[in-house]
């Protein structure tokens, strides 16, 4: 293995798909995975120990996510390069992600076309966000965002619970939560409960 070689660091809580990405990555002479981790805890500790050149970071992950752990290793390492590998493609989810600090964001169907190419350009600190990625953040733009508070009425709408649970729940009126109720139907662009949540999956502004 070449000294110049571009030392990689996986995260993903699937096994297969860390063996998968590593057997991938290794056909390459000029990239070597130095470590896999499989949640977003390990994925902070690992990249302290290892200080890879480039970090393939899952979204979704057990224990912490991609984008908690991203802003945590970013925080302590400035010039950390991460790229976000993923089978989510909701504006939410590729804003927080690229909020936190990732450089790039490539979806798990991408091929090996897309793959190792979006790999060197992001260890050479370049950004890396594909044309389907770039139409999902313009879609953003045509929305308002909400608020923290209304996406806590999301999450209890997706557990089917009605006004006075939700009320509950949050300690709060049950006239205010149909206040947040029509905010989010407004900001979402909805007509009702269940397209709101349709929606917000969707989006990645919540997940089940």
């Amino acid at each position: 293995m070449s000294n110049s070689s571009i030392r990689i660091l996986i995260a993903d809580d699937h096994y297969v798909v860390r063996m998968g990405l590593a057997a991938l990555v290794e056909t390459e002479p000029d990239l070597q995975v130095v470590g896999e981790a499989a949640d977003g805890v390990q994925a902070v500790e690992m990249f302290k120990k290892l200080q890879p050149d480039l970090m393939l970071m899952d979204l979704r992950m057990p224990r912490s996510d991609g984008v908690t752990a991203t802003r945590q290793i970013r925080e302590q390492f400035p010039d950390a390069r991460i790229l976000m590998l993923t089978t989510y493609d909701g504006d939410d989810d590729i804003h927080k992600a690229l909020s936190a600090g990732a450089s790039g964001y490539l979806l798990k169907n991408s091929t090996r076309e897309s793959l190792i190419p979006a790999l060197r350009a992001v260890a050479a600190g370049q950004h890396w966000i594909p044309h389907e990625v770039a139409s999902r953040l313009a879609v953003r733009k045509m929305f308002e965002e909400l608020t923290p508070r209304e996406i806590d009425v999301l999450h209890q709408l997706a557990t089917g619970r009605a006004n006075k649970e939700i009320a509950d729940v949050l300690k709060i009126s049950e006239h205010t939560v149909k206040d947040h109720l029509k905010s989010i139907l407004g900001k979402l662009h909805v007509a009702d409960r269940t397209e709101a949540v349709t929606a917000a999956l969707q989006r990645g502004i919540i997940h089940l």
